[in-house]
Parts: C-alpha cells; sequence; structure tokens
C-alpha cells in the first residue's frame, strides 16, 4: 500500500514507477491524499504493469463509504477493502465486477484500530460472507486485544478470503502472518519506516521471499 497512517502518499506515483519491477503483484492505496484525477492515473498505469488494484476507504458513515465505493468504481479498481459494511456498496460493487473486502467489527479514528469481542467480530465478518461479499479486511494488529487469536481464529473459520490489513511491521509480525495464512496482507507505514532495511523495492522483495520461503 503506498500509504502512511492511512493517508496516500503524495508521490505515490513515483514511489509505484520506481517499484514496478519488484515481486509484489498486488497494489493499492487509500482513499485520502490524492486528487481524484492523479488516482485513476496511478491505477491505470498499475494495470498497465499488470498489477491487480485495490482501494482501501477508511470511512465509517453510510455516506461516506458509499463515495468511496463509487471512488473504486471511477478508479476502475479490482478491489474495494475497507468501508462499514452496507448492502447497497455490495450490490453496487457486484454491479461493477470489483471484489468486496468491508471491515468487520468496530473501527474507529484514523489510523483506524479494530475494537469488539473476538467471536463477534467473527460472527459478524460470516453474516457479511453470506450475503455474499468476496472476503473480509481485517484489521488484525489494530485490534486492541489479542491480535494473534483474532487473526488465527477468524482466518481459520471463515471459509473466505480476508485481508490482513495494517501494522504488519517486522518479521515477527511475518511469522505470524504465514502462521495465521490469510489470502492477501497489506504493508505500507513499514517500507516508508525502513522497517525491513534497504530500498522500497528491496524491501518489498524481502518481504515476498521470506514469505514464501
Amino acid at each position: 500500500m503506498l500509504t502512511y497512517n492511512d493517508l496516500t502518499v503524495n508521490n505515490a506515483y513515483e514511489i509505484f514507477d520506481k517499484c514496478k519491477n519488484s515481486k509484489a503483484k498486488y497494489w493499492g492505496f487509500k482513499e485520502v491524499g490524492l486528487p481524484i484525477e492523479q488516482m485513476k492515473k496511478l491505477y491505470r498505469y498499475m494495470k498497465e504493469c499488470g498489477k491487480t488494484t485495490f482501494l482501501e476507504v477508511v470511512a465509517y458513515s453510510d455516506e461516506e463509504s458509499m463515495d468511496g465505493a463509487k471512488m473504486a468504481i471511477e478508479c476502475n479498481c479490482d478491489y474495494l477493502m475497507g468501508t462499514t459494511y452496507s448492502d447497497s456498496i455490495n450490490k453496487l460493487c457486484k454491479d461493477n465486477n470489483i471484489k468486496y473486502m468491508p471491515f468487520a467489527g468496530h473501527v474507529v479514528d484514523r489510523p483506524s484500530i479494530l475494537k469488539g469481542n473476538i467471536d463477534d467480530i467473527i460472527a459478524e465478518a460470516k453474516s457479511y460472507i453470506e450475503k455474499g461479499v468476496y472476503g473480509i479486511d481485517l484489521l488484525g494488529y489494530r485490534y486492541v486485544g489479542d491480535a494473534v487469536l483474532l487473526n488465527q481464529k477468524l482466518i481459520s473459520s471463515l471459509g473466505a478470503p480476508v485481508c490482513l490489513a495494517g501494522s504488519i511491521n517486522s518479521f515477527k509480525r511475518l511469522d505470524e502472518t504465514k502462521k495465521s495464512n490469510p489470502t492477501f496482507f497489506t504493508i505500507g507505514s513499514a517500507f516508508f519506516d525502513n522497517k525491513f532495511c534497504g530500498s522500497f523495492p528491496e524491501q518489498i522483495n524481502k518481504v515476498v521471499d521470506y514469505i514464501n520461503d
């Protein structure tokens, strides 16, 4: 994710251009930080480079969530992550061939944090899968409780794709991520903070190799 503290960085295009030949196949950013025309330009470039594209919307009201969904359509994204779930967004994504992965649990603030009882979060996630969403955006390492337990329990019990999003910023957490085995996971701020030691593309390749080892 070309984001820092849940905001898209203003030089996202330049960073992607330097990293386009790295081993990362999935790329995205947030709905806040760039003008829409710059977002569309960057997503077009990502697709020209053969990448799968994600927009993550950190929104908690129905109106803001719908605005984010419309933004994903305008940008021709492959995946919409985040938002407060709604049937209207789910239908809109289906009608526009976008894979929808809403938040599960009580998500607040920006940078976002996740609150709630683990069993309740899992039940909520399952209810969205039953409504036909593609998968779930789980802010596992933003959870105020036992993040490792939440990640393992939800991913193992859901039976649908999960993106483990946010605050994966160490090899220890990469080890835990490998064990919980989500379909996707995101790293953004950690690369900007050089948590994996190297240039941006070097860090990406290091993480991909580590996960695949």
